[in-house]
């Protein structure tokens, strides 16, 4: 049996973490449970089939049901939280190696960066070529922005 694609210590870190289930005033199919559409989720993005290729077999939904889900949790900030509970639990057991970080700065801004220069507008006459002749035409181009 292959091993679960979420275990119960990690499901109990995450499931504070997610929103309630929206109320269904008028009924309907009940919705899968979170627990199964992460593991859906789970099993996606590890594995990188399509959505729609989830094996209905787990347990987890249609694919698209599991989409939908990671499109609303991301629209929730949930993935945000989970990343920085699991990133403060891994700095409270010392499991984080800050001598192999590293820090991109092109995602920083350049408070005091070189302005871009404006564009260089043409002040004279262009030739352009005609496109249902062979004959070159002059257009000329003003100055005014």
């Amino acid at each position: 049996m292959p091993a679960p694609q979420l275990s119960d210590s990690l499901w109990s870190i995450l499931e504070p973490l997610l929103p309630p289930p929206r109320p269904r005033p008028k009924g309907g199919r009940p919705p899968i449970s979170a627990r199964a559409a992460l593991t859906g989720i789970l099993f996606v993005l590890r594995s990188g089939i399509p959505w729609e290729m989830l094996p209905r077999e787990m347990g987890c939904g249609s694919g698209v049901t599991c989409w939908r889900r990671l499109r609303d949790w991301q629209a929730a900030g949930v993935w945000e939280r989970l990343h920085r509970e699991l990133l403060r639990r891994l700095q409270d057991a010392n499991r984080i190696d800050w001598s192999r970080a590293a820090l991109d700065s092109s995602a920083i801004a350049a408070k005091k960066g070189v302005p871009r220069p404006g564009r260089t507008r043409p002040i004279g006459a262009v030739p352009a070529r005609n496109a249902t002749s062979s004959r070159t035409v002059t257009v000329s181009r003003s100055r005014s922005p």
